[in-house]
């Protein structure tokens, strides 16, 4: 308990912090308790969109404005305990990009990080650095740091992905730069090159005219067939994690470690009738129910999960899932940042 101070001697503490204050120098010993915490706090709160209203705004903003209009068409799900940052947890960002059927979203390329979730739709293409990735459901593409990108779709339907960004990562350090190259890079390499080149537990050589990606970050898709799979591949051999269900990490081939520098990317299978054991870490995470429904019971509020729901769980919430059916769910974090700052933990 705090030892109050005598009047006279919180008078002249006051009269002396009107005196500093001009110089721009304060008290560390009137504010270290809510800078120094005994746990992790947050103005985050958990939050679930549901995609059908989301989806219906996002079409209707696509007869307004078009894709070359607006750079990137998108729905920023900014997390309501956060108004005015654009932010769905303190160092993430997410939202929901629209592409007609006939429409190119420009090239550019940016300091951020970010990955590409597919909500729905199959034949558009992210491009990177001027190699495209065919684009289905569920599949995960990244466009990482300062690599040129653009979005085109082909198809003859709507075609609508998360943006997963470290936004608010990048912004914190003063660190953002962006490039515009407009239009559709010129084509680099046939689709599928680099999952040819990189995939497959092989890479050229080092220094090699063949190795055309960068050496740190080299595969950029990874199909929902193929991750789908692995997942169910593992749920028919062993009992599931009591506290994550059957869970995979995707991974970058080059290290064996996250997707990208900021950002941690995962998949989970929760078997239906299945709850998980109450689990919390550091890395508030943003997820979307790929299938299945069930429930997530978020420090003591429960929400319900549903097909293309999106839910975001603050850092150091206590997280409870439940299937009703088989929930498959795909996540990201910035667990990458945090554990090469020293920073994660869970409990």
């Amino acid at each position: 308990m705090d030892t109050p101070l005598p009047n006279d001697n919180r008078s002249a503490l006051e009269a002396l912090y009107a005196q500093m204050r001009p110089s721009s120098l304060y008290p560390l010993w009137e504010v270290l308790h809510a800078l120094v915490t005994p746990a992790p706090g947050t103005e985050a709160r958990a939050w679930r969109w549901q995609y059908a209203p989301a989806r219906e705004y996002l079409l209707r903003a696509g007869d307004l404005i078009s894709a070359e209009q607006a750079e990137r068409r998108v729905l920023i799900l900014e997390n309501p305990g956060l108004p005015g940052t654009s932010a769905i947890t303190n160092s993430l960002y997410a939202g929901l990009q629209l592409i007609l059927p006939g429409e190119v979203a420009p090239c550019h390329r940016h300091t951020q990080s970010a990955l590409r979730f597919v909500m729905e739709g199959q034949g558009a293409h992210t491009a990177v650095d001027g190699e495209r990735a065919m684009m289905s459901a569920f599949d995960l593409v990244l466009t990482p740091n300062w690599q040129w990108h653009d979005h085109g779709n082909h198809s003859g339907a709507p075609m609508i992905w998360l943006d997963g960004l470290d936004i608010p990562t990048v912004r914190f350090y003063a660190a953002s730069f962006a490039e515009r190259m407009g239009g559709e890079h010129p084509q680099t390499a046939p689709a599928g090159d680099t999952a040819q080149r990189y995939g497959r537990n092989l890479r050229p050589f080092g220094g090699s005219i063949a190795a055309r990606r960068p050496a740190g970050l080299p595969l950029f898709h990874y199909p929902y067939q193929e991750w789908r799979e692995s997942l169910a591949a593992m749920a028919r051999v062993g009992a599931p994690d009591p506290r994550l269900g059957h869970a995979l990490e995707f991974i970058n081939p080059a290290d064996g470690g996250p997707v990208m520098p900021t950002i941690s990317a995962h998949v989970r299978l929760l078997p239906k009738g299945f709850s998980t054991a109450p689990r919390r870490a550091t890395d508030g995470t943003v997820f979307v129910v790929v299938e299945g429904q069930g429930s997530a019971m978020v420090a003591g509020e429960t929400i319900p999960l549903a097909e293309r729901d999106l839910l975001v769980v603050p850092s150091w919430s206590e997280l409870v899932l439940h299937a009703d059916s088989d929930l498959v769910l795909f996540g990201y974090s910035d667990r990458a940042a945090q554990e090469k700052l020293g920073l994660w933990r869970e409990g």
